[in-house]
């Protein structure tokens, strides 16, 4: 059953749960678990026995260089699931990454077996397959246009500002090495753009924490992207 602090998968996964046949069997075929933070979820070149259905918090899947350097490809949110996790079930494929969990996280777990038998018996789960495909690959493709084409600045400024919408008020809750790896960067050279940015006044930053000073100013940065 799902832990009585968890959100209901109808609230999550509405779309779903409007289908009475496919409602019954997302409460009798899925697996409530809970993930500490820090975990990993998927390995890269393991096989995926099954696909999360997150409730609450964030997993973060990216990829590894050979020196260490990370670059998030995206993060899977509550109301979401993994689309490489899905096409690893349905290609019989070795996950091609790592998916860690960002935050502790609530999911409902769908066997593998049963990704593959839902995409011939629930149309909505079918479409919902298709949907995420189309809205992870629109994702995964805006991160490849950002590190191939984009100044480093520009990008920094940008996912400053993203991430200073989602905090509560101006203060970033985030290291040198966590923006890097957002940025498929070296932390040093995260870091010297950070103190570029202390220097001219648009930031102030501190252990664990950036504290934003002058939005106006990333925002003009980032419109260099």
């Amino acid at each position: 059953m799902t832990p009585p602090d968890a959100p209901a998968l109808d609230d999550r996964f509405p779309k779903l749960v409007q289908d009475p046949s496919l409602q019954e069997a997302l409460r009798k075929q899925t697996q409530a678990v809970r993930l500490a933070r820090g975990e990993y979820i998927c390995m890269e070149g393991t096989l995926c026995a099954h696909l999360a259905l997150v409730l609450d918090g964030t997993a973060r899947v990216y990829k590894s260089g050979a020196g260490g350097r990370e670059i998030t490809l995206y993060r899977v949110h509550p109301g979401e699931s993994c689309i490489l996790t899905t096409s690893c079930i349905l290609s019989d494929r070795p996950f091609p990454a790592f998916a860690v969990a960002e935050t502790a996280v609530e999911a409902r777990v769908v066997p593998s077996g049963t990704v593959q038998q839902w995409m011939d018996v629930h149309p909505p789960w079918q479409r919902y397959v298709f949907d995420l495909f189309a809205s992870r690959l629109d994702t995964v493709i805006a991160t490849l246009e950002e590190v191939a084409f984009h100044q480093l600045d520009a990008r920094l400024a940008g996912l400053l500002i993203e991430a200073h919408a989602r905090a509560d008020g101006d203060i970033i809750r985030a290291t040198h090495e966590q923006l890097a790896s957002d940025l498929g960067s070296a932390r040093e050279v995260v870091s010297r753009l950070l103190k570029d940015f202390e220097h001219d006044g648009i930031v102030e930053l501190g252990r664990g924490r950036v504290t934003v000073t002058n939005r106006s100013a990333l925002q003009r940065i980032a419109g260099n992207r």
